[in-house]
């Protein structure tokens, strides 16, 4: 017990009298790392997803009858036709597939 007793009288003398609304240069100093963190973690992870997520939105739209794509399960074929939300891929001889459009992973022109 006695072995904490410095650490609490430590923080007893630091913490002052409690704040009635004020907002001081400290806590703004406290809060920095949490805002640098923040920024780091949108530069490194969110921004990056985003672009990816654009590309292949636009890879998408640009995908074509006779084009050669790769589905998100790893199924290569030939695209047959292509709707709205939905890609038509003849996998071998006379065996098409229907997929949702999310479902294509690479194309190859």
């Amino acid at each position: 017990m006695f072995l904490f007793f410095p650490v609490a009288v430590a923080f007893a003398e630091e913490a002052g009298p409690a704040a009635g609304g004020t907002f001081s240069m400290s806590s703004l100093i406290n809060m920095a790392p949490l805002v640098l963190m923040f920024v780091i973690f949108y530069f490194l992870l969110i921004r990056p997803q985003q672009k990816k997520a654009r590309e292949h939105k636009e890879m998408l739209s640009q995908v074509q009858k006779g084009d050669s794509v790769i589905t998100l399960s790893g199924i290569h074929g030939k695209v047959t036709a292509v709707a709205d939300d939905t890609i038509t891929v003849e996998i071998a001889d006379d065996v098409r597939v229907k997929f949702s459009k999310d479902a294509i992973a690479v194309r190859k022109a």
